[in-house]
């Protein structure tokens, strides 16, 4: 599997963008909210557009104030229009998108339990057999950097290789999807493994499962979800 293609991401699967991609945007920002990945300012999503364009939330605004009009457009080169300025973690998310030409959609949240977990600095073993949802037997923390910098981008990209999620430590999570419903998706059941991984640690350690375990249930995933032939 290239580094290009996350495992949880199928390439054959595509991209669809939406009628209204601002609305899209939107919608998926305060679904965030709703679900409680992200509270006030926190927080960031993205989709992916034509010509190395995206389109992403607006720095410092809450979703419950944000219009459809407020989501910023961003050239691959960083140059942006209108009245808002994109989220500080602009860059990360088109660096992701130029690293992975599968992912169609980027959320980037503060979710309590994600988030506790990166304050450990902890990579999630293979606890439980859905970690591989997420591309490999494991969900790497990637290493400390400030948010909107250049090295918190670097630092992400290398945490996500074979991978379609990853914690950012003392920080909190990025999941990428084929397009903003996948993603947010997708977000969701990672914040659910991260509130699992985290109770099973208030009992001890976990009994892991194998590599040869793990391969088995990869294998079953490239399968999993798909219409019959």
């Amino acid at each position: 599997m290239s580094a290009g293609a996350p495992g949880c991401i199928h390439e054959e699967a595509g991209w669809r963008g939406s009628d209204d991609p601002r609305a899209s945007l939107l919608h998926t920002l305060r679904a965030m909210g709703a679900a409680r990945l992200n509270v006030g300012t926190s927080g960031n999503a993205s989709q992916r557009l034509e010509g190395g364009r995206m389109l992403i939330s607006p720095s410092g605004m809450p979703a419950e104030r944000c219009r459809a009009e407020d989501m910023v457009m961003v050239e691959a080169d960083g140059r942006y229009a209108g009245a808002r300025a994109p989220s500080s973690e602009w860059q990360l998310h088109r660096d992701v998108y130029a690293a992975f030409p599968a992912a169609g959609a980027l959320l980037h949240a503060h979710a309590p339990f994600a988030t506790a977990l990166a304050c450990q600095r902890l990579d999630i073993p293979a606890f439980h057999y859905m970690i591989a949802r997420f591309g490999g037997t494991t969900v790497r923390c990637a290493r400390y950097a400030t948010f909107g910098t250049q090295a918190l981008s670097d630092a992400t990209v290398a945490a996500l290789q074979e991978r379609c999620a990853c914690l950012l430590a003392n920080h909190g999570m990025v999941v990428l999807g084929r397009d903003l419903e996948h993603a947010l998706a997708m977000a969701i059941e990672f914040e659910t493994l991260c509130e699992q991984y985290w109770r099973t640690l208030q009992l001890g350690e976990p009994v892991l499962l194998s590599e040869e375990e793990m391969a088995e249930v990869i294998e079953r995933f490239k399968w999993y979800g798909k219409p019959r032939a």
